[in-house]
């Protein structure tokens, strides 16, 4: 167990909370608009995140709301629960829905009194907000594409079994929103893997199929890559240590990308993860959270040593981890084939917030039609199982509400991603998904001022360095400072596999294009035939491409 004498003060708010419980039913009764200080720390693990308005607070009004967070495995949603989602968008939402990049639903500005409604309403038909957020295992990621082939429907099989598996056993949960019985003592309720005080902070997991990596997964705590040979799954390598999270005011705190640990036998897949959870529980850093994720862990140890131990706990020798091959890291967007009578459609939707025209599209078809639906890493939406004479109907439709597909997208806006940030976020320190249209406008701007107009090139926007929108892995990276001001990480990957490097700090936000504009002058200059942006950017080095901004003329 970790020998740290001194615990942060969340630790003991969590070792006090009777597996979850805290104050929680107690003050559901009070008419408060809002809930206590520990009590808030106790919701998250229940999917709620208590938030006030910051533009209201402004004004010097606080008003109280919620972000309520639906963990959904792999983003699989039948049609009658994404109706179910869309309906409550209204009557206990701000009249939209949010797909997150870890495939998650979330309402948001959900008042105290609706939160047992919506929570119970949700359990009723098989979705659940428990763990979605809290010191646990969160939603776990599975690429979403319909394709027929064995190996994607059982990396969804075995998302869904892990979730369900590692989910905490506190019957807290189904007591204050569902009207359970109480147990009789919660004080000897256990919680076999997590224990009294659960983990020291969150822990990702995602599977990704062979070569395809829509899901980033080199960003996850843990990551799993089938090996396969043809269509059946012999094995799977497992990758540990990943998060892309960075803390303002904690230097030592960095991104940081998985490393490959082994090869684990698919029989003993959740044993292995359960393993490395447990790693996770047992040495994580239980004093200062901004250290205490698994990645510092893998950062002390080193591969060698976490191999070792997950052996240990294992009983059993697991050999080396296979090599990786990536050729895809994009989105499935547009219209595929699914099976021989199916197809299913990807779309773009802005920052993951399904609102408007786009959403009155959406619940058209799903009621019409009847489609699975899925939700993306890349915080988009898949259409799935639909009959291949049907899609002219459905291109009516899309057009009929004015909405894009994502082949009538600049490449540029196809692939970004932005975080909430303002005015919601209580960590945000500026704009992101309000400043992202702005942003991509004077991207494209300059691309086209360049002659490098369509370029192809991924661009993620977050209002602070925590990372939630994976900024440091995009190859342009923007991160908020303070107040409209910015740092620009330039060479990261379009297939997720580097962090990149911080060309410039410091730049306001309308004048990101113009700070970004020596950088393409060069790419255009001397990139290799083929070369994404991102990888000429890791060619060359962050010193030439600083050193081109100083060269260019004012």
């Amino acid at each position: 167990m970790s020998t740290q004498s001194e615990r942060s003060s969340v630790e003991r708010v969590k070792e006090q909370s009777r597996h979850l419980r805290g104050a929680i039913l107690e003050e559901l009764e009070l008419p408060t608009p809002n809930f206590s200080k520990e009590t808030v720390q106790i919701l998250k693990f229940h999917g709620v995140y208590q938030q006030t308005d910051r533009d209201a607070r402004k004004a010097g009004v606080t008003g109280y709301g919620s972000m309520v967070r639906v963990g959904i495995p792999g983003g699989v949603l039948s049609p009658e629960q994404y109706l179910l989602l869309d309906r409550l968008a209204d009557e206990v939402g701000d009249g939209g829905l949010r797909i997150t990049t870890r495939q998650d639903a979330q309402f948001h500005r959900t008042r105290k009194a609706d939160l047992r409604y919506l929570i119970s309403t949700l359990n009723s038909n098989l979705l659940t907000t428990l763990a979605a957020c809290g010191d646990v295992v969160r939603n776990t990621t599975c690429c979403p594409a319909p394709h027929s082939d064995p190996v994607r429907a059982e990396l969804q099989r075995r998302a869904l079994a892990l979730s369900r598996r590692l989910k905490p056993k506190t019957r807290a949960y189904y007591e204050i929103w569902m009207d359970g019985e109480k147990a009789a003592a919660a004080e000897t309720e256990e919680e076999p893997l997590y224990g009294d005080c659960y983990l020291p902070r969150k822990f990702k997991i995602g599977f990704a199929p062979p070569g395809d990596n829509c899901i980033d997964v080199y960003s996850n705590d843990v990551g799993l890559v089938p090996v396969c040979r043809g269509e059946t799954i012999q094995a799977y390598t497992l990758l540990a240590g990943g998060g892309l999270g960075m803390s303002p005011g904690a230097k030592a705190t960095h991104p940081r990308l998985a490393d490959p640990i082994c090869t684990v036998p698919p029989e003993l897949l959740e044993d292995a993860v359960e393993a490395c959870v447990t790693i996770h529980r047992d040495y994580g850093n239980r004093s200062n959270r901004k250290f205490a994720r698994l990645k510092y862990v893998l950062e002390d140890w080193g591969v060698e040593r976490f191999r070792k131990e997950l052996e240990a706990r294992l009983g059993t020798e697991l050999a080396p981890p296979a090599k990786l091959e990536w050729n895809k890291g994009a989105d499935h967007l547009g219209w595929q084939r699914q099976d021989d009578t199916c197809l299913y459609l990807g779309l773009h939707v802005p920052s993951g917030r399904i609102r408007g025209p786009l959403r009155d599209c959406l619940r058209e078809i799903v009621s019409e039609f009847q489609p699975g639906v899925r939700f993306t890493c890349h915080q988009n939406v898949l259409l799935t199982g639909i009959p291949a004479d049907r899609r002219a109907e459905i291109d009516n439709l899309l057009r009929r509400y004015g909405a894009s597909m994502p082949s009538e997208l600049p490449p540029v806006i196809q692939e970004a991603l932005a975080c909430p940030a303002l005015p919601t976020c209580g960590l945000a320190i500026t704009e992101a998904e309000r400043a992202m249209p702005d942003i991509l406008a004077d991207i494209e701007r300059t691309l086209r001022e360049v002659g490098l107009d369509g370029l192809p090139v991924t661009v993620r926007v977050t209002g602070c360095p925590n990372g939630c929108a994976r900024p440091y892995t995009a190859e342009i990276g923007i991160v908020g400072q303070s107040v409209d001001m910015y740092a620009l990480y330039l060479g990261g990957s379009h297939l997720s596999l580097r962090i990149g490097a911080l060309f410039t700090d410091r730049v306001r936000r309308e004048e990101i294009g113009a700070a970004l504009r020596s950088a393409f002058v060069l790419f255009r200059e001397r990139r290799n035939p083929g070369e994404r942006f991102g990888d000429f950017c890791h060619r060359v080095g962050v010193a030439a491409l600083r050193g081109a901004a100083v060269e260019a003329p004012a």
